[in-house]
């Protein structure tokens, strides 16, 4: 049994998929199947069910698959300690990023981390905030940038960069734009295009309504912001943006602070305790890279 067959097994447990498990760990899908079958040959038992459109566990590789994973960490574990004494950090780190989320920052971050640290092989992915938070819980993710609706995780420690209230963006005559306060209230009137679950800006919002006992109906949904927007300076729908994501289409849309969602939505970065040395040295680069754009105007505090 080699780590490395432990780690494709692990890809595929996750991805569900041998094709996209191989584009993960950067081989042939069929090097892949091949290492796990001798794994399978080595346990003799089949971990996957083949048998449908998906690789599912067995009940043999739901059994195997946290030990996989310890198995994995403490292998990593090694190397942080021997790097912890000799002042070398390399191995893997892979980093997560919402969907849509462009804040340059972060590319700063990772472009001066892999200057002063080559030797780290640099991974980052995109996902929405929930599967990207599971990631990060799992050990299958370093560090993400996540929108959240708080920054009190369990299990994670947090680093919050930005932090905006909701509003409500409609074109200029809409009812809406002329009242002086919009409330959620005036919100159950209309439909509303906003951010999909598993989201930061929709928990914010949806926590919001529940506190309340109010019921919008959400019509339409977009992970992107820019196509919120666009839907709302059609008419279509009234959009639910953050603070800084409706400023940037303020030529066209009337932004309202929505008044009784006074919890804010939240990016952040976000990683588990008791992380190793390079995660510790992104950090100190990310403080470093955010700290330079306080505002973050552009942001887009989304999932």
């Amino acid at each position: 049994m080699e780590l490395r067959q432990l780690e494709y097994f692990v890809a595929v447990a996750e991805e569900q998929n041998f094709t996209r498990a191989a584009e993960r760990v950067h081989i042939s899908q069929s090097g892949v199947s091949a290492q796990i079958r001798q794994l399978e040959r080595e346990l003799g038992a089949e971990l996957f069910d083949r048998s449908g459109r998906t690789a599912t566990l067995t009940v043999a590789g739901r059994a195997a698959l946290e030990h996989a994973r310890a198995a994995l960490a403490a292998a990593g574990a090694v190397g942080e300690a021997v790097g912890e004494v000799t002042d070398l950090i390399r191995g893997r780190l892979t980093v997560g990023m919402v969907i849509g989320c462009t804040v340059t920052p972060l590319f700063d971050a990772l472009a001066a981390f892999h200057r002063a640290h080559p030797g780290v092989e640099l991974s980052l992915l995109e996902d929405n905030s929930d599967r990207l938070i599971d990631g990060v819980r799992a050990g299958t993710i370093d560090l993400a940038l996540v929108g959240t609706a708080t920054d009190a995780l369990e299990g994670l420690e947090a680093l919050t960069i930005v932090r905006e209230r909701l509003v409500v963006t409609v074109p200029p005559g809409h009812p809406l734009a002329e009242l002086p306060e919009v409330g959620l209230r005036d919100l159950e009137a209309y439909p509303i295009v906003c951010m999909p679950p598993g989201t930061g800006l929709r928990a914010v919002f949806e926590r919001a309504c529940a506190a309340q006992g109010r019921r919008p109906v959400i019509a339409l949904q977009a992970s992107a912001a820019d196509a919120i927007a666009d839907l709302a300076a059609r008419g279509v729908a009234v959009g639910v943006l953050s603070d800084s994501m409706a400023a940037r289409h303020g030529d066209r849309l009337v932004a309202r602070t929505i008044a009784d969602v006074e919890a804010p939505a939240l990016l952040a970065l976000v990683w588990r305790t008791g992380h190793g040395p390079a995660v510790r040295e992104l950090l100190a680069r990310g403080r470093q890279a955010f700290g330079a754009f306080p505002s973050l105007s552009s942001a887009a505090v989304s999932r």
